[in-house]
Order: structure tokens, then C-alpha cells, then sequence
């Protein structure tokens, strides 16, 4: 038995590899299957993933901040030299040479309270301070414990609007990525139809082309023989000559399609690419009140408006408490205690209090703080008019939104139809044109028709999907499913 080596196991697996993914490319996509990957690996989805992501990101951020901080702080050391004015008990001033180092350490356990806005923290500390020179003396001091309280009173709770921006902030985030998938879908939606747009009129071009030459070479015959006039003969060459541009032009804008397609999809430029066409359509109906309820509760731009409706009463909240009276509170109790020693500052220990209420009383503004209240009153107007306006279009847009993909749907039907008939129009007058029974303008007449005819059938059928996503997008609602798009 023939023994095969590692080498040529490994090489046999890549091939399979190689084979298989290629094999896979080559599986036409449908228009969903190509929506799916350009949702998923589509650079533009990519970019709208990250901002959610970091979104995501921010608010964990935020919330662990809300957490109890534990912070390590210290100066390992401090040195100073210079000469200091030290007060004699006559009263007289002495100005003495001053050589210290200095060095702290301090632990501090920090929690911001979100009810009052104010920062509540226990700290423990060392100090020790080193004096050099003709009175060289070394001091420890220490606070193994200490409770402190900063309050703002009749000032702005910064920590309860922040939690409130940023709780809408997250949401809308949310909602802005899954309208940036919709986008996505809708764009990809175009690509695949310019794709299949193009393939379409490639196809049309190649097969006049090879009709039309056929014609001239049966029109040549005929003007030999004198059944035709020379001028038909030229009317026949211009045709085939059109014919010939006309398919140049078309093998150009399919590969401009399917380069775009490609790109769109995020496959590598010269990929294997087929599609199938999604000529079957949804059977749902799409119910304006529906569409304008789901749009009402599910779209970005209402939150947005919510976060600035937020941030205007912030706005005026920080005017009328910013500009007038206040205090702030701070207070500490804890222990302390010196010693030459470090041992011995942790016996015997004293108590430490500190308190201070500091007072702010505006005396005269001359109008700044009612300024700058009625200020952030006109921006909350501002915030509620564009309010209302975005309100009507977003329901608009829902509405019509449901009407257009019904309309649509319609549109592709009676095109369907168009197509059959100019087609059969089309091979009619083509059959009655080779055994002479009508002239060449009639029979052109026809191909003209045959070919609008197709390329409004396959404008119908992106209208329609165009209309479908779109809906998707201004409701974020999923018909079909019946569910709101997750």
C-alpha cells in the first residue's frame, strides 16, 4: 500500500479547502443571502458595529464609575529649599533657611451618591516630612481613617442628568445601528439590482447584436436580388453597427455593476459572482397603522429627541441653580496622630473633625441669570417645535412608506405582464419580418418596445424591494415576521 506523507496530506486538505470555499462562492446568492452578508462583513457595517460597540463601551464606562473608586495617591518625595518668614513670640518675623522632603501615601475609597450628587469617601494617609540642617528632625504623621462628605446645596445634580443622558444615549445608539443595517440593506438591495440590471441589458445587447447581424446578412440577399432598396440595406448596417456599440457598452457597466456589488459585499475583486432574482414577492400586507405605530416607537430620531429634550430641561435647571444661591458642605471626622516614629503614629490616637459651609449670594447680575434662563427656556421651544415636526414626518414617512410597497407590488405585476406581451410582440413580428410579411421599421419598432419592456420590469422589481427595505427602515418593524427588528 502506498504511504502518503505529511506534505502531501497537508496539500491535499488545502486543496479541499480551496475547493470547497470556491465551490461555495459559485452558489448564486439570493437578495437576502447578499443583504445577510453585507450586514456582516460589509465595511460599512463594520464602521456601524464599532460606533455601537463604543457606545456600548461608554456606558459600562459610566456605570462602572457609579462604583465605589479605590484610588492609591502619593508624592515619593517632595523637596523644597528655600528661606521662610517664621513669626517670633515677640511678634517679629525671622527669616530662617528651610531644607524638608516630604513624602505621602494615601488610600482613598470614593462613592458618588446619585440621589444628592455629592462624593462621600474614607481615606487613610501617611506623611512623613525630613528636615535637613543645623535643626535636621524627622516628623510621621498619619490618618488611619477619615470619613469626608463634599454637598452642593441648591446646585445641579450632575450625576442624575448624566445618568439620564446617558441611559438614552445607549438606547439611541442601539437604534441608530439597527437603521444603519437597514441603510446597508437598502444600498445592497440597489448594488444587487444594478448587477442584475446590467447582466439584464448585457444579455439584451448580446442577443440584438447577434439578431441584427443576422438581419443584415439576410438583407444583403435581399438587396442583391432586388427585393430591397439600398436604403433599407443602410438602415440594417446602422442597426447592427448600434447594436454593436450598444453591447460594448453594456460588457463596461456590467463590470462597473459587478465590481460594485463586490464591493458592497466585501469580496475580493475578481470573485466568482451569480445571483438569483428575487421575482417572488412577500405576501404580507402593509398596514398603515402599523407602520406609523411601529415607526412612533421604534425610530432613532424619537429617542434623539427625548435626549434633547433631556439635556434643554438640563439646560434650565443649571440656569436658575448655577446663577443663584448656594452652598457647599464639606465635612470630614477621623483620626490622627505625630510621632518622630512611624510606630508611633498609630497609637494614642486623637480625634480629627473638619467642617466648612461655604455660601454663595449673587449680589448684583445685572440680568445674567433671568438671560440666561430665558436662553435655555427658548432652546427647550426650539427642542419641542422640531419635536412636533419630526413627530409628523416620521409618521409621513411610515404611511407612505406601507402605501408605496403596495403600490410597488402592483407596479411589478402590470410589468410582468408588459414584458410577456412585447416579447411575444417582439418574436411575432420577428417570424413575420423573415418571411417578409412586414417592414423594417415595424420590426425595430418592436425590439425597442421588447427592450424597454424588460428593463421597466426589472425597474419595477428594485422599486418594489427598494419600497420593502425602506419600510424596514422608517418603522424598523419586520412585517413579514410581524416582530420589531432586534
Amino acid at each position: 500500500m502506498m504511504k502518503i506523507s505529511r506534505v502531501g496530506i497537508a496539500a491535499l486538505w488545502l486543496v479541499s479547502v480551496v475547493t470547497e470555499r470556491a465551490s461555495a462562492q459559485q452558489q448564486p446568492l439570493t437578495l437576502k443571502e447578499a443583504v445577510a452578508m453585507a450586514q456582516r462583513q460589509g465595511m460599512p457595517a463594520r464602521a456601524a458595529m464599532s460606533t455601537r460597540d463604543a457606545a456600548r463601551a461608554r456606558d459600562r464606562s459610566f456605570g462602572a464609575r457609579l462604583m465605589p473608586q479605590l484610588t492609591l495617591s502619593g508624592t515619593a518625595p517632595s523637596y523644597d529649599r528655600s528661606i521662610i518668614p517664621v513669626i517670633q513670640p515677640d511678634g517679629s518675623t525671622l527669616y530662617t533657611p528651610l531644607q524638608q522632603t516630604r513624602s505621602t501615601a494615601a488610600m482613598t475609597l470614593s462613592q458618588r451618591l446619585p440621589f444628592t450628587g455629592g462624593i462621600f469617601g474614607i481615606t487613610s494617609q501617611l506623611d512623613r516630612v525630613q528636615i535637613s540642617g543645623a535643626q535636621s528632625r524627622q516628623t510621621w504623621s498619619s490618618t488611619p481613617v477619615s470619613l469626608s462628605l463634599s454637598q452642593g446645596i441648591m446646585r445641579p445634580n450632575t450625576i442624575k442628568w448624566d445618568t439620564r443622558e446617558q441611559d438614552i444615549g445607549l438606547d439611541l445608539a442601539e437604534r441608530q445601528y439597527l437603521e444603519a443595517r437597514e441603510d446597508i440593506a437598502a444600498q445592497t438591495t440597489t448594488s444587487f439590482f444594478d448587477y442584475h440590471s446590467a447582466n439584464i441589458a448585457l444579455k439584451n445587447a448580446q442577443a440584438n447584436a447577434l439578431v441584427n447581424d443576422t438581419l443584415y446578412t439576410l438583407n444583403k440577399g435581399r438587396f442583391e436580388v432586388g427585393k430591397i432598396g439600398e436604403n433599407d440595406l443602410l438602415q440594417s448596417q446602422l442597426a447592427l453597427l448600434r447594436s454593436r456599440a450598444s453591447l460594448d457598452g453594456a460588457k463596461l457597466e456590467f463590470d462597473r455593476a459587478a465590481a460594485a456589488l463586490r464591493l458592497a459585499l466585501n469580496l475580493p475583486s475578481g470573485a466568482p459572482l451569480e445571483i438569483v432574482v428575487p421575482y417572488a414577492m412577500p405576501t404580507f400586507e402593509a398596514d398603515t397603522t402599523i407602520a406609523v405605530a411601529q415607526a412612533l416607537a421604534n425610530r432613532a430620531s424619537q429617542l434623539d429627541l427625548d435626549l434633547q429634550r433631556v439635556r434643554a430641561d438640563r439646560a434650565i435647571n443649571a440656569a436658575r441653580l448655577n446663577n443663584g444661591l448656594g452652598a457647599t458642605i464639606n465635612g470630614s471626622i477621623g483620626f490622627n496622630q505625630t510621632s518622630p516614629e512611624v510606630n508611633g503614629v498609630y497609637k494614642d490616637l486623637l480625634q480629627a473633625q473638619r467642617f466648612s459651609l461655604g455660601v454663595q449670594i449673587p449680589i448684583a447680575q445685572w440680568g445674567a441669570r433671568s438671560s440666561d434662563i430665558e436662553a435655555a427656556r427658548a432652546d427647550r421651544e426650539r427642542v419641542e417645535s422640531n419635536a412636533r415636526a419630526t413627530k409628523e414626518q416620521t409618521m409621513q414617512d411610515a404611511h407612505f412608506g406601507a402605501l408605496q410597497l403596495t403600490q410597488a407590488r402592483r407596479n411589478v405585476e402590470i410589468s410582468a405582464t408588459a414584458d410577456t406581451v412585447a416579447q411575444k410582440r417582439y418574436e411575432v413580428a420577428y417570424n413575420r419580418y423573415v418571411i417578409g410579411k412586414i417592414g423594417m421599421d415595424n420590426l425595430y419598432l418592436a425590439q425597442t418596445e421588447k427592450d424597454g419592456a424588460v428593463q421597466q420590469y426589472v425597474s419595477a422589481l428594485r422599486s418594489y424591494w427598494a419600497a420593502y427595505y425602506r419600510l424596514r427602515k422608517v418603522t424598523l418593524y419586520d412585517f413579514e415576521a410581524g416582530a420589531a427588528i432586534k
